[in-house]
């Protein structure tokens, strides 16, 4: 099994979703968060002052998938995801251990 994360624009979340539900991938946590990264930010004026302002908001999607799915999630959230500009995002895959269904102890 493994732990796919993946920082995304706000805005495509509904797109994500809908194609990681196109894919049979159900279970997700969602995130808010802020970052920066290549897109740099940009400068805004706050009671006239000029602040620079490079840590955007994202979303931090979090779902695991058995092995054999793992290509069809990157899939998924990349096609979903992409504009092409600086700032679409990040995904990470991660080795999962071990997983517990806490209600009931048993392995997943």
């Amino acid at each position: 099994m493994k732990l796919i994360i993946a920082f995304i624009r706000p805005e495509v979340l509904q797109d994500v979703k809908l194609k990681l539900y196109s894919q049979e991938l159900y279970s997700m946590s969602i995130t808010n968060v802020l970052g920066a990264g290549q897109q740099k930010g940009y400068t805004e004026a706050y009671r006239g002052v000029q602040t620079e302002v490079n840590l955007l908001k994202k979303l931090r999607l979090e779902i695991a998938v058995p092995d054999e799915k793992v290509d069809q999630a990157i899939g998924a959230i990349t096609e979903a995801a992409r504009s092409g500009q600086a700032g679409d995002g990040v995904i990470f895959v991660q080795d999962v251990i071990r997983t517990l269904r806490i209600r009931t102890g048993e392995p997943i």
